[in-house]
């Protein structure tokens, strides 16, 4: 699996983006899609998730409410809806995947990685 990360922008605080993650191989429909971010000189930390089937999602309490993932099988393609941002989620964004059903939020459970991109929330 390849991933494709794009979306990432400046925004005011308050405002939306749309994240997306394009996935190449035949695995995707079978392979559980996260979103990570990373902050300058922060740890990675889980953000979202998609399972495989698509019929379960789980987020982070920090962003529960005001974003939310989705996937589309005929494009191989996850979306972050991001609503409401603020200045301190400015970070570099990471979709990944593992080739699974379950959801699970640690980096290292995940095989594949796109490059990231960056979204920078402004005051």
């Amino acid at each position: 699996v390849q991933l494709q990360a794009s979306g990432g922008g400046l925004v005011q605080a308050g405002g939306s983006l749309r994240l997306s993650c394009a996935a190449s191989g035949r695995t995707f429909i079978t392979s559980v899609m996260v979103w990570f971010r990373q902050a300058p000189g922060k740890e990675r930390e889980f953000v979202a998730g998609i399972s495989g089937s698509g019929k379960s999602t789980y987020y982070a309490d920090s962003v529960k409410g005001r974003y939310t993932i989705s996937r589309d099988y005929a494009k191989n393609t996850v979306y972050l809806r991001t609503n409401s941002l603020k200045t301190e989620e400015t970070a570099v964004y990471y979709c990944a995947a593992a080739r699974r059903e379950s959801i699970y939020t640690t980096p290292r459970e995940y095989d594949y990685w796109g490059q990231g991109t960056l979204v920078t929330v402004s005051s």
